[in-house]
């Protein structure tokens, strides 16, 4: 029985989904089916339009084993699970003489806990609230939200909080699920036959494609307690955003609050003078946050050494004495006991990760400015630490004993791959087996599969060279007055991308009193969803935020016309991980800015370029209001990290087109 080709396969998925079929999906197919079969390492950036998903999942389908298939961002996820995978396996199933299982699955938070849901959250020592169901008042918000998830706990298959519809606030949902050190586990917890999560792990465990996030993937490489499946085949989308997401997950955190939850939930387990030593240890802690200038910590002062020790000690003792005493005068006491030893847990491994000082971490204090008053202006202080790099974990964890797929629209920076390879611990492309380290170095490919799009005939590249360079604090009068005339000129219709929320504020407040005709929308006023929404009905409608617009709004057709980026978007100076990051490349001989600062602004500006041209009838332009683009040496790199505009610098020119456009859209609009 002959075995039916990749391309035969290709064609049937593309048919059944509604797509079309095009070259760069045909390469990416071919690659990846290649990558798979040879157990190798493949980046492949395939550009708006390419049909990405399909060029990845129809040769894990194939396949026939299981593949893992990580995605940054919770809108690709759906769109897998419900859409992609179910029409893709209906149309390859003939094909292939087999129908594939596919399963999505993510971190235990994300299902609804039964437990938590009949038996209350464990109840803290100055907390007399549960059961929660009575003590939030039908009426309220909370109260509401609580009923509505018991209702839906009777209806639901999943228990996935993104199955709700409307969601509820992560205040409700906190009081219905558990992270998995609260867990108590399906043999030990009354409603372990019928768990939400221990069901989604049993699917993941007979699918043939597993759809996870990159956070979930993050825990399962670092701490070693295996979350997936097994799998020797791993394809990550959007991989531009892995590196910030195992970032986030490997970085811990101690709070004030933090610190003091753990005292109360501990209090009733253990004896007096052990709750007393951690009580202590977390007032000292306290006092010194309230000191805490924002910024790096090359070295742990002597006070917050002490104070650090003494809460890793408290912490080791007090985890010590929950485990061994009983008490069953407390109601729900192994739920109490692992909700508490979870608080503890957290507060002990990041001390003592701090203490112990590895030269691979940095370790800053961060603070919120909550405006609230001089009283409590600073409430949100934390102390923080972060690995300096994720390049030796991934390269540890990620790249052995598995074949790696990564895909994006966005990972050639500069015109090559080894910026962003050199972030995922591997080398320059082909260099492998040389000396030193690089013997140890993933072998891999990149290929760029293109894009559908003429990019040089749908879109122009602006930069504003007339324009003073921004400086970090002054206000801009000039880059107002340029946006102001273009956002004129292109009949609003724009999506203003800024480098900070204060600059995005400010410049929204400014625009809404200059030409009120163009209403403004700012991120943060409405949800995102409703904001693009909204955005995208009204063709007069311009909309400005900051970091998720860069890289998450789908608007094809004339409702985005214009994408304008204040400056180009380095990281803050005083970023405490960022420059740590910056000094370290520096300190090894390398060029710190280029390495770390102009290819995360690479970064973000080719995926803040990339929301113009959604479709292929779609025209308009990019306008970067930093003259630096231009006249800046760095300047060509970041220029070869965009897509291939038609580039200009002409102003007069730039607003012709942006009218013509204009025009031509209100023509096709009736």
């Amino acid at each position: 029985m002959t075995k039916p080709s990749l391309p035969e396969l290709l064609h049937a998925a593309v048919e059944a989904v509604g797509g079309t079929e095009r070259p760069g999906q045909v390469t990416m197919a071919e690659s990846v089916a290649e990558a798979i079969d040879g157990g190798s390492h493949l980046l492949v950036q395939a550009g708006t339009g390419t049909g990405k998903s399909l060029g990845y999942l129809v040769p894990a389908l194939a396949h026939g084993e299981p593949v893992v298939v990580a995605t940054a961002t919770l809108a690709l996820q759906r769109q897998l699970v419900e859409r992609d995978l179910p029409r893709a396996v209906e149309a390859l199933h003939p094909l292939l003489r087999r129908r594939p299982q596919f399963a999505m699955l993510k971190g235990r938070s994300n299902y609804l806990c039964l437990h938590r849901l009949h038996e209350g959250v464990p109840q803290e020592e100055d907390q007399g609230l549960f059961d929660q169901f009575e003590a939030a008042a039908p009426t309220s918000k909370l109260g509401q939200d609580l009923l509505r998830l018991r209702d839906w706990s009777d209806e639901t298959e999943t228990g996935d909080r993104d199955d709700l519809t409307p969601g509820v606030s992560d205040r409700a949902w906190s009081q219905v699920s558990v992270s998995s050190r609260e867990c108590l586990g399906a043999s030990k917890c009354t409603y372990g036959a019928e768990c939400f999560a221990e069901s989604a792990r049993e699917r993941a465990k007979l699918a043939e494609v597993i759809v996870t996030n990159h956070a979930l993937l993050a825990i399962d490489a670092i701490e070693g307690a295996p979350v997936l499946p097994q799998h020797e085949v791993l394809i990550v989308d959007e991989a531009h955003e892995l590196v910030s997401r195992v970032t986030g997950v490997a970085t811990g955190e101690l709070t004030p609050g933090q610190v003091n939850r753990a005292v109360r939930r501990s209090a009733k387990l253990v004896n007096e003078k052990i709750a007393d030593q951690l009580q202590t240890a977390a007032e000292t802690f306290e006092r010194l946050m309230e000191l805490a200038l924002p910024g790096r910590l090359e070295e742990i002062p002597e006070d917050l050494g002490y104070a650090l020790l003494a809460l890793r000690d408290a912490a080791r003792n007090t985890i010590s004495a929950i485990g061994a005493t009983r008490d069953k005068s407390v109601q729900d006491e192994d739920a109490v006991r692992k909700q508490a030893l979870a608080a503890v847990e957290n507060v002990h491994d990041v001390a003592e990760r701090i203490t112990n000082g590895s030269e691979w971490d940095v370790v800053w204090y961060e603070r919120q400015d909550h405006r609230g008053g001089a009283a409590n202006r600073f409430s949100g202080a934390s102390l923080r630490v972060a690995p300096m790099s994720v390049s030796g974990l991934l390269r540890e964890k990620l790249f052995t004993d598995r074949s790696v797929v990564l895909a994006s629209a966005t990972l050639k920076l500069g015109g090559d791959f080894n910026g962003v390879g050199a972030s995922l611990g591997l080398a320059p492309e082909g260099i492998a087996g040389t000396e030193g380290d690089a013997e140890e170095l993933p072998v891999w490919k990149g290929i760029d599969v293109g894009s559908p799009f003429d990019y040089g005939k749908q879109g122009i590249l602006y930069v504003a060279k007339h324009l003073a360079r921004p400086s970090r604090d002054g206000t801009r009068g000039d880059m107002l007055d340029e946006l102001t005339e273009l956002i004129q000129a292109s009949g609003g219709r724009t999506l203003g991308l800024f480098s900070s929320m204060r600059a995005a504020q400010s410049a929204a407040e400014e625009l809404r009193s200059r030409i009120p005709e163009f209403p403004i929308l700012l991120q943060g006023e409405e949800t995102l969803g409703e904001l693009i929404k909204n955005f995208a009905a009204d063709p007069k409608t311009c909309l400005f935020g900051t970091l998720s617009l860069w890289q998450g709004v789908d608007v094809p057709g004339a409702g985005c016309q214009l994408v304008v980026m204040d400056k180009i978007p380095f990281p803050r100076p005083d970023d405490p991980l960022m420059s740590a990051r910056q000094k370290a490349v520096e300190d090894n001989g390398g060029n710190g800015f280029m390495a770390v600062a102009a290819t995360h602004a690479a970064l973000l500006m080719a995926q803040g370029a990339g929301r113009l041209i959604r479709a292929s009838g779609d025209r308009g332009v990019v306008a970067v209001l930093d003259p630096r683009l231009a006249t800046a040496r760095y300047g060509s790199y970041l220029k070869a990290s965009l897509p291939e505009f038609w580039y200009t610098t002409d102003r007069n020119q730039v607003r012709r087109s942006l009218a013509a456009i204009d025009a031509a859209a209100k023509q096709s609009e009736g």
